[in-house]
């Protein structure tokens, strides 16, 4: 079980794991972005080219072709499930648990810096912007997608939401705790 803990977070390389779509009346078809755990693709042809267009009246910054995550993140799947595989030959369930507890945190970094970069994205506004726009309180408005679920800004309606990577990697966190829980279980009922 513990092999396949290790191995689900790989599937990060196949499937995207997060996707934000904008919805709003001048758009048919909705405007949508995958994330990868190396790249952003378009949901459909152009989709990233005109969220930058669009973005760019309210002086928001084009989202870039790549970030310095999209080195670090694929660095760090890889090497936690060689670990995680290393620990499934040659761990014990105690191991499981170390193994279970670093996914956690590192994904929980994962989350972390996604909802910063989003932050960032949605209120480094530029100054010189085309058009200004402002809360009630006459504050500048912000234009941060949700960090998960939907936030309707302006006339957009925009939705955040994991997709099968993100689910994949779940998994194998998940899986790499009910290793641990089975192998303290059967050691328990060794020593009993």
């Amino acid at each position: 079980m513990m092999f396949a803990a290790a191995l689900l977070p790989l599937l990060l390389f196949v499937f995207p794991l997060w996707k934000i779509t904008l919805e709003a009346p001048q758009y048919p078809t909705p405007l949508g972005m995958y994330i990868h755990i190396n790249d952003f693709t378009d949901a459909n042809p152009h989709d990233i080219k005109n969220i930058n267009l669009m973005n760019h009246y309210v002086g928001m910054k084009y989202i870039p072709d790549a970030i310095p995550e999209f080195k670090i993140f694929p660095i760090g799947i890889i090497l936690t499930s060689l670990i995680g595989l290393l620990i499934a030959w040659k761990g014990t369930y105690k191991w499981y648990l170390y193994w279970f507890l670093m996914m956690l945190l590192v994904s929980s970094a994962g989350l972390v810096d996604f909802y910063l970069w989003e932050h960032d994205y949605g209120h480094d506004l530029d100054p010189r912007a085309i058009m200004k726009f402002t809360n009630p309180d006459g504050s500048v408005m912000g234009f941060q997608p949700p960090f998960f679920g939907t936030k309707h800004i302006l006339n957009f309606t925009a939705h955040s939401y994991p997709q099968a990577g993100a689910y994949f990697l779940a998994a194998g966190i998940l899986l790499g705790f009910v290793a641990y829980r089975m192998g303290r279980r059967s050691k328990h009922k060794i020593t009993a």
